[in-house]
């Protein structure tokens, strides 16, 4: 299996705080539009996603400044969106997947001879984005944002399990982008090869609705 949802890493997931310019404040407007800022209102139903920024990777390291871990040149993310009020104030959406194409990881840690896939667990996941660019990931009640990653190792198949209570991230009006920086996640179940913490990190752009970038206000 090539490609298997992920958050986020999320996920993210499940995944998400970097400084970026903020978006453009269009009061008014709803607080996601395509055709610019303050353009036309998304509606509630549409489903918006994104692959990783062109040139970028997904990468969950065990550090939040090392580069010893697991990256992904391919992955994408699919939301829901369920309310999107008028700026200023906070849409929401349900995050129902996030993917990794398996081929396109690689790993450096020692003993670690592959990749063979990511998931996020406990999907759907609510997402919230304030008219500020602020972006939060949250598991249903009760659960957590879960990162499973499965290693090929010299001793075989390992999986790797990693929990987090939620992620952050921002958007940026620039090119429809949101970004996840070094969001940390502990290590709940796995072997000695797996790090006792991930860092996730990426940058998805451009984020759109039937093909039209998503701006926020």
């Amino acid at each position: 299996m090539r490609t298997r949802s992920l958050l986020a890493l999320a996920g993210t997931a499940t995944a998400l705080a970097l400084t970026v310019a903020a978006p453009a404040s269009a009061d008014g407007a709803a607080v996601l539009t395509t055709g610019g800022a303050g353009g036309t209102a998304v509606a509630a139903g549409d489903v918006l996603t994104a692959p990783l920024a062109s040139g970028t990777s997904a990468n969950f390291y065990s550090s939040a400044t090392g580069t010893s871990g697991v990256k992904c040149t391919s992955s994408q993310f699919t939301a829901t969106v369920t309310d999107n009020p008028s700026a200023p104030g906070t849409a929401t959406e349900s995050v129902t997947a996030h993917t990794f194409d398996s081929g396109s990881c690689t790993s450096n840690v020692i003993g670690v001879l592959g990749v063979n896939g990511i998931t996020i667990d406990n999907l759907p996941y609510t997402a919230t984005v304030a008219s500020d660019g602020t972006l939060s990931v949250l598991p249903p009640s009760g659960s957590v944002v879960q990162a499973t990653v499965k290693l090929r190792t010299l001793l075989g198949s390992v999986s790797c399990v990693y929990r987090a209570a939620g992620l952050t991230g921002r958007a940026d009006n620039t090119d429809s982008s949101i970004t996840f920086t070094s969001q940390q996640f502990t290590k709940s179940s796995g072997s000695s090869l797996c790090f006792a913490n991930g860092y996730f990190t990426a940058k998805y752009a451009p984020v759109t609705d039937g093909g039209a970038p998503v701006y926020v206000n």
